[in-house]
């Protein structure tokens, strides 16, 4: 009997397994493309790519590391598992498996320290949220983000508008020469249903004025405080999303091992 059948005295590779895993993953596999084409186009668009060095000289977060890390993460696993279904690759499965596997208990492991070491998770939040505004104009993607964020969550700075004085264009000393100086970005306005137009200079000298005369026309809430607002308003919805990765991330490594096993039992009858 021939091997392409896969059959021999009753061992047999399951079709069902290997096709849905095979297509399971060419879906990782061109997600991961995706993002990882994305990622190096912006890269590309920002002259990263001709001056590789200029990846440091950025002071903030660089959003584009998203894109980059998590497509290339997505296109490696989603390469290994298209692969080792499709050529029946023990040792392809098998990376597939416990490469999974360990971002799985990462993620485990992230989201327990995070329940445990809530204020310190809340410290390094602020930390980070100060250290982008103080780069808020160095890079249009990192300022992208930031503006997205207040905006969605109705806030301003990590503690409120007067974290802007971290940025050296925002920031209120005699010395600055800023025309935005004692202002706030567009992106902490309070929006008047009324205005067709954006305003990108609703901001300007806002800080000046008294804290009940700026909430008329900002956002007074920093970030921090109405993320976690949010996150309590939306802790099922939240919770179903990571429950439902990791779901499938186990679906996967059942998948891939009970593959392995078929494969292992027929070659154990050759």
């Amino acid at each position: 009997m021939s091997r392409k059948q896969h059959h021999f005295k009753g061992a047999e590779v399951s079709c069902c397994v290997k096709y849905f895993l095979f297509g399971f993953n060419i879906i990782f596999w061109l997600l991961g493309a995706a993002f990882l084409g994305i990622g190096l186009w912006a890269w590309a668009e920002k002259g990263v790519l001709s001056n590789i060095s200029s990846i440091t000289d950025l002071g903030g977060f660089d959003p584009v590391w998203l894109f980059i890390v998590v497509g290339g993460v997505m296109f490696i696993l989603g390469f290994a598992g298209c692969i080792g279904a499709l050529r029946e690759n023990t040792f392809l499965l098998k990376f597939f498996s416990v490469f999974l596997g360990l971002i799985f208990f990462l993620e485990l492991t992230a989201g327990i320290l995070a329940f445990v070491f809530k204020d310190w998770i809340k410290d390094q939040l602020n930390f980070f949220i100060n250290n982008n505004v103080k780069a808020y104009r160095d890079d249009i993607d990192l300022q992208n983000l930031i503006d997205f964020a207040q905006e969605y969550w109705s806030c301003c700075g990590a503690h409120g508008p007067n974290d802007w004085n971290l940025n050296i264009y925002f920031n209120c000393t005699d010395s600055n020469p800023s025309r935005e100086r004692c202002g706030v970005p567009f992106s902490c306005c309070v929006k008047d249903p009324a205005e067709d137009v954006l305003n990108t200079q609703c901001g300007y000298d806002v800080r000046l004025q008294g804290e009940l005369d700026q909430q008329k026309y900002i956002y007074t809430k920093g970030c921090v405080g109405q993320f976690e607002k949010w996150l309590q308003d939306n802790l099922i919805v939240v919770a179903g999303v990571f429950v439902g990765i990791a779901l499938l991330q186990i679906f996967g490594i059942c998948l891939a091992q009970n593959l392995v096993s078929d494969i292992r039992a027929v070659k154990a009858n050759w």
